[in-house]
């Protein structure tokens, strides 16, 4: 089991120390404000009043020894910055640093941080892609110039199967799910031969531009 570190029981901290909690993680979560740390104490491991930006309270709350430390002091950029450098420090292997701005990010990254998280930015840019199309229904970029999107079909593909449409050669696209809604059900890689339904979902795997120009042929 994974053993995660979450400092700062921000709005965002506290929702990541839950979900995490949520599946199993082993969460360890810090904060100075106690009433923030009695609100997460009922379903993390560990809950932990203490002043992260001490270089020895991190060293006794044995941080060197997770697996993640997640850096999450809001508004606190100067606290967020020293508390990432202590980690790096200390030999923490992987710290993902929340940022508020561009600058804050890029100070993050020289002083240590694995990954700086821009939580706000990038729930803003999927959002902006959901809306651009109404048949987008979900979108998750997983690297430069690649995404994966949730569909909604077009009627020209309804009652064909995935053989039929051909995306990987038409469009350049992988189908990796069917996201049924009648009757309830997820198809993981699905096959050839799944036929595809008015209400169903599709999610695909490709390039953004391939991705565009499929989404295009239903405006």
């Amino acid at each position: 089991m994974r053993k995660i570190a979450v400092i700062g029981m921000s709005s965002f901290g506290y929702f990541l120390c839950r979900d995490m909690a949520e599946r199993k993680l082993s969460v360890m979560a810090i904060d100075s404000d106690e009433a923030k740390i009695d609100d997460v104490k009922p379903f993390v491991e560990k809950a932990v009043i203490a002043d992260a930006s001490d270089k020895e309270v991190l060293e006794n709350l044995g941080l060197a020894e997770v697996d993640a430390v997640v850096v999450s002091l809001g508004e606190r950029i100067d606290s967020s910055i020293l508390v990432t450098y202590y980690l790096r420090e200390l030999g923490v292997k992987e710290i993902y640093a929340k940022a508020i701005s561009e600058d804050h990010g890029k100070i993050l990254n020289v002083v240590g941080a694995t990954e700086v998280i821009f939580p706000e930015k990038d729930m803003a840019e999927r959002l902006a892609n959901r809306l651009e199309r109404s048949s987008i229904l979900e979108y998750f970029e997983i690297a430069d110039g690649y995404s994966i999107i949730e569909w909604a079909p077009p009627a020209s593909f309804v009652n064909k199967t995935l053989a039929e449409l051909d995306l990987t050669n038409q469009y350049n696209v992988q189908v990796i799910m069917v996201k049924e809604t009648v009757p309830e059900r997820v198809t993981v890689v699905p096959k050839a031969t799944q036929f595809i339904k008015d209400s169903d979902g599709l999610v695909l795997l490709g390039r953004d531009e391939d991705l565009e120009r499929l989404q295009k042929m239903k405006e």
